[in-house]
C-alpha cells in the first residue's frame, strides 16, 4: 500500500515537473517570436525606406529626362519658328521686289507704246515728204518716175555691156598668155580617153588540204574548232563537198590572209583546239602586221618616196592584201605612181610629187575606220593630216572628180588610175557600195553597249555579234539579238535578209609559271 502510494507520489511528482517544463518552453517560444516579429518589423521598415530612396531617385531621373525631352523640343521648335521668320522676311521682300519689277515693266512698257506712236507718226510724216519730193522732182525734170527708171536702165545697160567687153579682151590677153599650161591639160585630157574595164574583185580565198580528213579536224567536236576560229578572225569558213579545199569567205582582205595563214599553222601543227586557235590567230595578226609595214617602207624606197608617216607608209602595206576589180590594190599603185612619174616628165612637171601622189592616190580605200565618205575624199584627208603637200592632197581626193581640179598633177594622176585599169568606169561604185553597207552593219552593231567584237560574213546575209558575258546575261542576249534585227530594218536597205547572231561565253584563262 505504502509503495503505491509512493509511485503516485512519484508519477505526480513527474507530471507537475513536466507541466512546468512545458510552460517555460510555452513562454520561451512566446519570446522568441516576439523578438522574430520584431526584427522582421525592422527589417520591414528598413527595406521600406530603401524603396522610397529608390522611387525617388528613379522619379527625379524620369523628371530630368522629361524635362531634357521637352527641352529639346522647345529648341526645334524655336528653330522652326526663326526659320518659318525668315521665310515670311524672304517672300515679303520677293514680293515687294516683284512688285516693283512689275511697276517698272508697266512703266517701260508705257514708254514703248509712247515711242512706237511716236515712230508711226515720223514715218507717216516722212511718206508726205516722200511723196512732195518725188513730185517736185519729177516737176523740175519734166519726166515721170517710170520714164526716169527706164532712162536709168538704158545707162546702166550701156556701162554693162562696156565693161564685159573690156573683160573679155583681158580673159583672151590672160589666155594667150597661158596657152602652153593650157594646151598641157588638153593632151591629159586627151589621153583620159583610154581608160579600159577589168574583172569585179574577189572575196573569196580557197584553202588547199591534202585530204578530206582534215575538214573534220577543223571543224572540230561540235563544230567548236570552225566556230572559234571564225570568231576570233571575222571570215566565214565553208566547209563542203568541195574536194580536198575550204573557201574562206569575208570582204576584208587582211581578215582572209589571217584566217588563211592560221589554217596553214594550225593543219601544220596538227594542235586544233579553241585555245590554240586563238593563239595562232593572235601570232598571225602580229606577223601580218608587222608584214604590212615592211612592205609599206619597202614600196617607199622602191619609188624612191621619202619622208612619209608612219600611218602612210603602213597604209601603203596594207594595199598589199586588198584587191580592186580583180587587181592587187598595193600592184595598182606602185603601176599609177610609175606611170604618173613618166607622164610628168614628158609634161615638163615634177615627177617626185607626181610619182607620191600616185602612190598615195587609193589610200581611202585602207583607213582603220572608215567613215561616211568616198575613198578619194577620205584619202585627201588622211593626206592633209598626215600634213602632206597640198597640191598631192588635192590629185588624191580629184581623181574621181568628187573635188574641183587645182593643179595640173591632179588630171595626171586620174588618167594613169584609169589607165593602170584599176577602175571600171561607172561601175566603181558598186563594190565600194557592198564593202561599205558590210562595214555599217559592223558598226551599227558595235554600237550597243556590251558589244566586244562584230563579224559581217556571208556576203552581209549574216552578222556575228560577240558579247561580254560579264555585261550581258542569257536572257539580254535575245533581247540584243533582236533590238539589232529591228533597227537593222528601220535605217539600212538590203537585198533578202540579214541573221544576227549574238555570241556570249564565260572563259577562265590562268598560266602556270
Amino acid at each position: 500500500m505504502e509503495a503505491l502510494i509512493y509511485t503516485c507520489i512519484a508519477v505526480g511528482a513527474l507530471a507537475i515537473g513536466i507541466i512546468v517544463s512545458m510552460v517555460i518552453q510555452k513562454n520561451m517560444a512566446n519570446s522568441r517570436a516576439k523578438s522574430i516579429i520584431s526584427e522582421a518589423e525592422k527589417e520591414a521598415e528598413v527595406l521600406k525606406k530603401n524603396k522610397l530612396l529608390e522611387a525617388r531617385e528613379e522619379e527625379m531621373k524620369i523628371k530630368a529626362e522629361a524635362e531634357k525631352v521637352a527641352n529639346q523640343r522647345m529648341q526645334k521648335i524655336q528653330q522652326s519658328e526663326s526659320r518659318i521668320k525668315q521665310r515670311e522676311l524672304q517672300l515679303n521682300q520677293q514680293q515687294s521686289e516683284n512688285q516693283k519689277s512689275k511697276n517698272e515693266i508697266e512703266q517701260t512698257r508705257v514708254r514703248l507704246e509712247e515711242q512706237m506712236a511716236q515712230i508711226e507718226q515720223k514715218k507717216t510724216e516722212l511718206d508726205a515728204l516722200k511723196h512732195k519730193a518725188q513730185e517736185e522732182l519729177e516737176h523740175v525734170s519734166g519726166l515721170s518716175s517710170e520714164e526716169a527708171r527706164e532712162k536709168l536702165i538704158e545707162s546702166l545697160k550701156d556701162e554693162a555691156k562696156t565693161a564685159a567687153a573690156s573683160y573679155i579682151n583681158d580673159i583672151m590677153d590672160e589666155a594667150k598668155m597661158t596657152a602652153n599650161k593650157e594646151a598641157k591639160r588638153i593632151v591629159v585630157q586627151s589621153i583620159q580617153r583610154v581608160a579600159t574595164e577589168t574583172a569585179i574583185e574577189n572575196s573569196v580565198t580557197v584553202f588547199p588540204i591534202e585530204s578530206d580528213e582534215i575538214k573534220g579536224r577543223i571543224i572540230g567536236r561540235e563544230g567548236r574548232n570552225i566556230r572559234a576560229l571564225e570568231a576570233a578572225t571575222g571570215i566565214e569558213i565553208i566547209v563542203d563537198d568541195t574536194p580536198e579545199a575550204i573557201v574562206l569567205s569575208g570582204f576584208d582582205p587582211v581578215r582572209r590572209e589571217i584566217a588563211r595563214l592560221a589554217l596553214h599553222q594550225l593543219v601544220a601543227d596538227g594542235r586544233i583546239h579553241p585555245a590554240r586557235i586563238e593563239e595562232v590567230v593572235a601570232k598571225v595578226r602580229r606577223q601580218i602586221e608587222e608584214e604590212i609595214i615592211e612592205t609599206g617602207k619597202r614600196t617607199a624606197i622602191d619609188l624612191g618616196i621619202h619622208g612619209l608617216h608612219p600611218e602612210l607608209v603602213r597604209m601603203v602595206g596594207k594595199m598589199k592584201y586588198r584587191s580592186s576589180y580583180g587587181q592587187n590594190l598595193l600592184q595598182h599603185s606602185r603601176e599609177t605612181a610609175n606611170l604618173c612619174a613618166v607622164m610628168a616628165s614628158e609634161l615638163g612637171l615634177n615627177p617626185k610629187k607626181a610619182r607620191r601622189a600616185g602612190l598615195l592616190h587609193d589610200i581611202g580605200k585602207v583607213p582603220d575606220e572608215e567613215p561616211e565618205l568616198p575613198h578619194a575624199l577620205l584619202g585627201m584627208k588622211l593626206a592633209e593630216k598626215y600634213k602632206e603637200k597640198p597640191e598631192i592632197c588635192n590629185a588624191i581626193g580629184a581623181h574621181h572628180d568628187e573635188i574641183e581640179q587645182t593643179s595640173l598633177l591632179a588630171p595626171i594622176v586620174q588618167v594613169c588610175d584609169a589607165i593602170s585599169g584599176a577602175r571600171p568606169g561607172a561601175r566603181r561604185e558598186i563594190v565600194e557600195a557592198y564593202i561599205k553597207r558590210l562595214n555599217d552593219l559592223e558598226q551599227l552593231a558595235l554600237s550597243y553597249p556590251g558589244v566586244i567584237k562584230t563579224y559581217a560574213i556571208q556576203a552581209g546575209r549574216e552578222l556575228r555579234v560577240i558579247v561580254g558575258a560579264d555585261k550581258i546575261d542569257d536572257a539580254e542576249t535575245e533581247k540584243l539579238s533582236a533590238e539589232i534585227a529591228k533597227k537593222i530594218q528601220d535605217e539600212m536597205t538590203y537585198p533578202g535578209q540579214v541573221k544576227i547572231t549574238v555570241i556570249r561565253e564565260t572563259r577562265a584563262v590562268s598560266f602556270a609559271k
